[in-house]
């Protein structure tokens, strides 16, 4: 049958990547997560278990008609099914002929005769399925030759969503139903068992135990439900109430989030994330809603970086003759191993200076085990805070909009979030370097009480303002200029994973100066301080924008602090620069030697400053 987005044509590269990797393993699970019509389990059904999904019923039975057929013999049926609606060719006036062709209705879908066979095939299978005369298998590989049978002479476009209004010559052609061989691959066993589910895959992912994940989701706002409904009516055999003029049943229950911009890329991150799956392949295009550098970020960031690889394939080459000669357009294979669950690193979608993001391995790795309440004492962009594993996480930050900026991602949808940014986008017609309504959106921020200012405008600001800077006046008004850059999609990637990672914590925010802490000092809390430092005080902070700045009075007092804080026999880890250029911060250097603390160089340059010498300071070994 034809199939919108079918990977006939692909299975060649799909299996030379699954040989390149050296991913032939007989006792490898491959998880077919959208099934469609079972091309890909299919062509791998003798090399790996295969199991399969699709939120489509039709679909999945078809498949597994499919892949399992040859191991059919109906033995207790006691016939050949095929040579007895050969040697029976009655007509039963049920819901296909009712509704469906021009013996009870004004839809052409098919002949009255043809409507008429379907009707009857269909019922008999289905009494014999309830007399148990025939498996599960046999059953689910007659309706997949039932299908192909009622694909051949429907009086469509190729898809179901609608009928032609004038009969097409294959329509007239009177329905064969026969068995379907594609003597392409080695027959199966006649125990062969496949595993099957009929969900959407964001339900399911968690439970299913595979080895290879393949997705190949919808690319575009097609919806397979309404394209094609009557085929999972002829599934389910439920008689539903239909609509007047397509005759589709209800197509709400069918719809897809991934044929929806940004509900995709929602989740796709969290299948990746989620996956019990080592390996990952994608086949994806770019057409798709998800751009080729979305994908590429989201991959990394759960994968091994030096595993993943993107083939890309001609897409002349792979379609149908309607789309040869057109160009730019190609066909994506991903392809990434799986890192272990500590190791995904979760990064904040705010450009802050001074962020730890790529120190966070090293951090990580010196985190005491049991953590039951971590305190990120500078929150900034988070990105320490949301990697650490405690029962529960404080964030606390001195600058009131920023940790509103970090209370907007873990209150709000990402979904919601994001249309509220592209509203203002259009509203206000943001785009890189256009001055005009960059300031039009600043003016109206800066116009409203500090108390009811928006993050979601915030952060809009940000995201089109000078390198991405979180910067403000004396009077707390937001005063980074016009910007080159936009919402693209490695921040997209980065937004989507942090706000799914930061509401699964337990997490609590505060906007206080690290001594209003000083009651949470307890032996059982744990605490990270990253201040400040005396000679790179970012612009946010400096003590000129209507917020605290840092001096050596504030480093003095905050080494006070932690005194009080391995006083109480708590643990802490310090992050600091000891030296930058020709400055040399022996004050900190020296009380930290004096207390016994433990000196931890980092010895990778964590920024575009080579010559900062980073350090952890610790209480305690691990």
């Amino acid at each position: 049958m034809r199939y919108l987005g079918s990977k006939d044509k692909l299975l060649p590269a799909i299996q030379s990547l699954l040989y390149e990797k050296g991913l032939l393993n007989h006792s490898f699970r491959f998880f077919d997560a959208f099934c469609g019509t079972g091309s890909v389990a299919n062509s791998l059904k003798n090399i790996y278990k295969v199991i399969i999904n699709d939120s489509m019923r039709w679909s999945v039975l078809y498949a597994k008609g499919r892949i399992i057929g040859k191991s059919c013999a109906f033995k207790n049926l006691g016939f050949n099914p095929f040579q007895y609606f050969s040697d029976h060719q009655d007509i039963e006036k049920g819901f296909f002929y009712q509704n469906y062709s021009p013996g009870g209705s004004d839809r052409m879908y098919f002949t009255s005769e043809n409507a008429g066979r379907i009707d009857y095939i269909r019922s008999s299978i289905e009494q014999w399925k309830q007399k148990n005369l025939i498996s599960d298998n046999e059953f689910a590989y007659l309706i997949y030759c039932l299908i192909e049978g009622v694909s051949s002479v429907a009086n469509t476009a190729g898809v179901f969503g609608a009928f032609l209004k004038h009969w097409d010559p294959r329509s007239q052609r009177k329905l064969q139903f026969v068995p379907i061989s594609e003597n392409l691959f080695d027959e199966v066993s006649s125990d062969y068992h496949i595993e099957t589910y009929s969900s959407k895959i964001e339900d399911i992912i968690t439970q299913i135990e595979c080895d290879i994940l393949y997705l190949d989701p919808p690319y575009t706002q097609n919806q397979y439900g309404t394209q094609y409904h009557l085929l999972e009516t002829l599934v389910l055999n439920d008689n539903p109430k239909i609509s007047k003029i397509t005759g589709s049943r209800p197509v709400t229950p069918m719809k897809s989030l991934w044929s929806k911009d940004i509900y995709t890329h929602v989740l796709f991150d969290y299948i990746v994330a989620n996956t019990t799956a080592k390996y990952v392949i994608l086949s994806y295009n770019n057409d798709g809603f998800m751009s080729k550098e979305f994908i590429e970020a989201t991959l990394k960031r759960y994968g091994n970086v030096d595993t993943y690889e993107c083939v890309e394939i001609d897409y002349k080459k792979y379609n149908n003759f309607k789309c040869r000669g057109r160009e730019g357009h190609l066909e994506y294979l991903f392809f990434v191993e799986k890192k272990s669950a500590k190791d995904v690193i979760f990064e904040s979608p705010l450009n802050y200076s001074g962020s730890k993001a790529k120190m966070i391995p090293n951090i990580k790795s010196l985190l005491p085990t049991n953590i039951e309440t971590f305190v990120d004492v500078f929150g900034g962009g988070f990105n320490v805070g949301i990697n650490v594993t405690a029962k529960k996480v404080i964030y606390n930050d001195i600058n009131q909009y920023v940790v509103g900026l970090i209370n907007s991602f873990y209150e709000n949808d990402p979904i919601v979030y994001f249309k509220a940014i592209n509203k203002l986008i259009k509203e206000y017609s943001l785009a890189p370097n256009n001055k005009e309504g960059y300031l039009r959106i600043r003016d109206k921020y800066n116009s409203m009480p500090k108390s009811e200012r928006s993050a979601i405008m915030l952060y809009t600001l940000i995201l089109f303002g000078f390198q991405q800077q979180i910067r403000f006046n004396s009077e707390h008004g937001f005063n980074i200029p016009c910007g080159s850059r936009r919402f693209n999609d490695k921040i997209i990637a980065k937004f989507i994973s942090f706000s799914r990672m930061i509401k699964s914590l337990n997490v609590e925010f505060r906007n206080n100066s690290f001594i209003d802490l000083t009651p949470l000092i307890e032996a059982d809390t744990f605490f990270y301080l990253d201040p400040p430092y005396r000679e790179t005080t970012a612009t946010y902070n400096d003590g000129k924008r209507g917020f605290e700045g840092w001096s050596v009075a504030h480093e003095k007092e905050l080494c006070n602090f932690i005194d009080k804080i391995n006083l109480a026999d708590a643990k802490f880890m310090f992050s600091y620069i000891l030296q930058a250029g020709d400055f040399h911060n022996y004050e900190v250097e020296n009380w930290a030697t004096k207390r016994g603390y433990n000196i931890i160089h980092i010895d990778e340059p964590q920024g575009r400053y080579n010559d900062r010498k980073e350090v952890l300071i610790t209480n305690y070994k691990k």
